[in-house]
């Protein structure tokens, strides 16, 4: 028997939401229009649901930000076990199988048209919305392609290249991206990036061609080589003194961000918008280099309707609009998330965009980029568990003093309690 994550603060998260909004669930009380959308926080969805209001003024949509990505996970879960649900939410990648698993919480969006518009998305993120039985979950809204955003003026001061081609030809490997730290810190004393787990650790993990299950769907995540490397990888950056220590969006995170306390971070395209909400007045001092290894992806979100919304059409003329070729390019134009629908890759809104915040990067170029030669593996429903034990043991060595040389058993013990197996 598999066990799951306490739902504790996901109970107490709905009952807020529930005790906040009157009516949660019901999106304008079924009138085939208004829906209510919960989202996770730091993608900025405000901005794509203006745009939509904006094309059609007599929808009202309810947009709650309800936490993180797992935050929202979690409360979905509570929900579909007897609260009152969305009429829409986003779905991050890792968190989707677990309800892939479930498929008859949702509706299955081949009855609203979902079979008219999948050759729109690239087939291996489509595919990972697909229940055993041919049911689709979920419309894919971006991919995580990856690339590391560095400060270029704390680059020049350390006396590294400050040129993204030059600074991708640094670290052609995840070896030479802590080199490169080493470097930087002997010359500044100061932290080169903001953690080992998910700046070195969860990049490399996802550019496997194998993760955590099998293609057969097996569990392999303690017996797969390519996974101990990529946990090796950020345990020594998490005892190399390159890190400053601070996980991925917490208060102290941001405010080293902000403060210029690390000089690097791995950022997906969909980090690109917290780094700009986070650090606002550090506009034109970055830039985006390759990731080492130079392709891979982190992330991506999908789009459900749960079974017993209310507003189900209202939901679906949202997807269709938004999640379509078209919305997505405007959608990247607004906040830099990579597109799932590949036949704007060649658009020149797409290849020709330059973020004036990246010091002009081309960023359409730069991330489709590290898509190519991508091998995508199968997520399983507990990859996400399986991903947070591996970054809490690197997490523990790098902040809590650790023992690196029992880590790796330590996030196998870990997984096997969350999970059962």
């Amino acid at each position: 028997m598999k066990l799951r994550s306490p739902l504790l603060l996901a109970a107490a998260v709905l009952a807020l939401l529930t005790a906040c909004t009157p009516g949660t669930g019901g999106g304008g009380g079924g009138d085939g229009k208004s829906f209510e959308f919960w989202s996770f926080s730091a993608i900025n969805q405000k901005l794509t649901v203006e745009a939509y209001k904006a094309k059609r003024p007599d929808v009202e949509i309810k947009l709650t930000e309800v936490g993180t990505s797992t935050e929202t996970a979690q409360s979905l879960t509570t929900a579909l076990a007897g609260g009152k649900v969305p009429d829409l939410v986003l779905i991050q990648g890792d968190n989707l199988p677990q309800f892939v698993e479930q498929p008859q919480n949702f509706v299955d969006l081949r009855t609203l048209g979902a079979d008219e518009v999948k050759g729109d998305y690239l087939d291996w993120v489509w595919r990972q919305s697909v229940a055993k039985d041919g049911e689709v979950l979920g419309v894919p809204t971006d991919v995580g392609g990856m690339a590391v955003a560095y400060r270029t003026d704390l680059f020049a001061a350390a006396g590294l290249p400050t040129d993204r081609a030059a600074v991708s030809a640094l670290w052609p490997s995840w070896d030479a991206f802590i080199e490169t730290g080493k470097r930087y810190k002997q010359t500044t004393g100061k932290a080169f990036t903001d953690n080992a787990a998910t700046s070195v650790f969860y990049q490399a993990v996802n550019q496997v061609s194998e993760k955590y299950y099998s293609e057969d769907r097996k569990l392999v995540y303690s017996t797969n080589p390519q996974v101990k490397a990529a946990f090796d990888l950020g345990i020594k950056a998490a005892t190399a003194g390159i890190t400053s220590g601070q996980s991925s969006f917490e208060s102290a995170w941001s405010a080293g961000m902000a403060q210029g306390q690390y000089a690097a971070v791995s950022a997906p395209s969909w980090m690109l918008n917290s780094i700009r909400s986070t650090a606002p007045d550090t506009k034109g001092k970055w830039d985006i280099a390759k990731i080492p290894g130079g392709s891979g992806n982190w992330g991506g979100s999908y789009l459900a309707i749960p079974k017993r919304a209310k507003n189900p059409q209202a939901a679906w003329d949202y997807i269709k609009e938004m999640q379509s070729p078209q919305g997505q390019l405007e959608h990247f134009n607004r906040v830099g998330a990579l597109p799932s629908t590949p036949s704007v890759y060649q658009d020149s809104k797409l290849t020709d965009a330059k973020d004036p915040f990246f010091s002009d990067a081309p960023t359409g170029k730069i991330y489709t980029e590290s898509l190519l030669g991508l091998k995508p593996f199968y997520i399983g429903p507990d990859s996400a568990a399986i991903g947070q034990e591996f970054l809490n043991a690197i997490t523990n060595v790098e902040q809590s003093g650790g023992n690196p040389a029992t880590a790796w058993d330590d996030a196998l013990r870990a997984i096997k309690n969350a999970i059962g197996e």
